[in-house]
């Protein structure tokens, strides 16, 4: 009977230990060991779930019918259409794959490396940085309403959120894998295949993981991060008194001709998701970065970047597509210091025409600032997994 208890207590003991070994010869961290639960089958907040297992978007702007596609946005316009109808079972496999450092070649990065979500899902660094630490060339943009934009990337190379996924994916400088060696990893951890399996039950189960069921996991999960209760948000839906004296006379400065901030940082999405050329200098001793020029092929846009969203700006400093400037205050400075004043010698850029002489004072730049403070909401951020299907350390 004792020699029994013994036998037991020694498989017990290898089943435990036994896949935390395997993970440490194979050079992962583990964490504590945590079973995978399974996915949620709830839509993530602003979502609403239809009968066909679809999160659809529900927010009070879909309470408005004009878009205003030109003009400066009023406080009643409608968002543009949303990437959604994923199911909450794709945007939960999405959650965990977007935390897991499995998905780079030496599992030491991962999404949430670059786009963190307690920085507004920026990663405060001037411009990121890649796999070994290695510095890329442009600033991490938030993700916050990525499901709204028809265009990625600061230079808008990638149409779809799938699209923008394999760049990083691949890129020797970020998470440096292959697609052969990325599939073969994914396949090997049964967490995954099981998981996979939940999110996309129409296949075999004994079917492979394949690389457009983990592009659309993750664009799921991005596409459910949303942000549209600032407090900006309770003033345009009627409620005057969210905003201070102070904060409304930097909403009308921001909307004012003079500044014309509005023209291009549109309300309600707060961008335009147009390129515009506005000559901000880059970091000390770096050349002019082409920006949109170069996917676009196009000279007219040198140095021309994709209009941000500023929803979240307050969270996600430095600023620009460099990380040059390190606060609001810097940033809307820029603005009025003069049309082309950081402009290299020897380009001839094509400045964008709302950029020009604003010579806004210092006490209207910082009611400017008090405005874009109450631009931020984070009240749908979504939970960081405990443990992950893989077993490694959350990468943040």
């Amino acid at each position: 009977m004792k020699k029994g208890k013994i036998i037991l207590k020694i498989i017990i003991s290898v089943a435990i230990i036994g896949p935390l070994a395997l993970a440490f010869f194979a050079g992962q961290r583990p964490t504590a060991y945590h079973p995978v639960p399974l996915l949620k089958s709830t839509c993530p907040p602003g979502f609403k779930l239809n009968d066909n297992n679809e999160c659809i978007a529900r927010n009070l702007y879909s309470q408005y019918a004009m878009t205003n596609k030109a003009g400066v946005g009023g406080l009643k316009s409608a968002l543009p259409k949303i990437r959604d109808g994923f199911s909450p079972q794709e945007i939960d496999l999405g959650r965990y794959l977007f935390f897991d450092p499995v998905l780079s070649l030496d599992k030491t990065v991962s999404c949430a490396t670059c786009h963190d979500p307690n920085k507004g899902f920026g990663d405060g660094l001037t411009t990121s940085r890649g796999k070994n630490g290695q510095r890329l060339k442009r600033a991490a943009p938030s993700l916050y309403n990525a499901g709204y934009l028809k265009k990625l990337f600061w230079d808008g190379r990638a149409s779809t959120l799938e699209e923008q996924m394999l760049e990083p994916l691949f890129s020797k400088e970020e998470m440096g894998n292959t697609l052969e060696n990325l599939l073969h990893t994914i396949n090997e951890i049964e967490n995954y295949r099981k998981l996979f399996a939940e999110a996309f039950p129409e296949r075999n189960r004994d079917q492979p993981i394949a690389l457009n069921e983990i592009t659309k996991a993750i664009s799921a999960f991005q596409s459910s991060l949303i942000s549209l209760n600032s407090k900006y948000d309770q003033y345009a839906h009627g409620y005057e008194e969210a905003l201070n004296k102070n904060e409304i006379e930097g909403l009308n400065v921001f909307r004012s001709f003079v500044a014309r901030c509005a023209e291009c940082h549109t309300p309600p999405l707060f961008t335009n998701q147009q390129f515009a050329v506005i000559g901000s200098p880059e970091p000390e001793g770096l050349p002019l970065d082409p920006g949109a020029e170069i996917p676009f092929k196009d000279k007219s846009l040198r140095g021309a970047f994709k209009v941000p969203s500023l929803r979240n700006i307050a969270q996600t400093a430095p600023y620009m597509h460099s990380g040059r400037f390190e606060t609001l205050r810097e940033t809307v400075q820029f603005y009025t210091d003069g049309r082309g004043h950081a402009v290299p010698d020897g380009e001839n850029l094509l400045i964008h025409w709302h950029i020009w002489e604003p010579n806004l004072t210092d006490y209207e730049l910082d009611r400017l600032v008090d405005f874009l403070k109450t631009l931020t909401d984070e009240s749908f951020k979504p939970q960081v997994p405990r443990a992950l299907p893989s077993g490694l350390d959350i990468s943040i």
